[in-house]
């Protein structure tokens, strides 16, 4: 059966990590949603300025049409965005039924801890304060899969992988 998944978190949740392992774990598709960021973006963020709504539209879109893409192809897939906001979440996955959206939900404490171990990344940690002051946790009728980012990588996928299938 055709899946998507949208791993979403702030910064420093562990979406890559735990979106690729869910992809290889799923047989499908990876893409880091952060790879299609506008080069403006990404040099905002570099110099330490957060996104506004207006600079996420490009970007939001751009992995609406990746998601569509493996929609229209039958294929499956897993994709990472921050949609930290509700708004953005009905950009990425709205009416796509087939689309499961996974929170990775942690503490500020422990996602700046992780962040301060990081060296290779273009987005400096005093924005972290940014995305959870922007953040909206989805709501029930988001249908979000919400696992706690406590625990390892691998466990963290098992959850998923088990509670994808209750919801099939």
């Amino acid at each position: 059966m055709k899946t998507i998944v949208v791993v979403m978190g702030v910064w420093g949740s562990g979406k890559t990590t735990v979106a690729s392992l869910l992809a290889e774990r799923l047989g499908c598709a990876f893409m880091d949603g952060d790879d299609l960021h506008p080069r403006e973006n990404v040099e905002k963020m570099r110099s330490g300025l957060p996104l506004n709504d207006g600079d996420r539209l490009p970007w939001l879109e751009a992995i609406a049409r990746r998601i569509d893409d493996w929609r229209e192809r039958g294929e499956s897939g897993v994709i990472t965005c921050s949609a930290l906001k509700r708004a953005y979440r009905g950009i990425i996955v709205g009416q796509r039924p087939d689309t499961n959206l996974v929170y990775l939900r942690g503490l500020r404490e422990v996602i700046h801890g992780r962040l301060m171990a990081r060296t290779a990344h273009f987005m400096p940690a005093g924005l972290l304060d940014s995305q959870f002051a922007t953040l909206e946790e989805p709501a029930e009728d988001e249908r979000p899969i919400l696992v706690d980012i406590e625990a390892s990588p691998s466990l963290i996928v098992d959850e998923i992988v088990r509670r994808l299938a209750l919801s099939r």
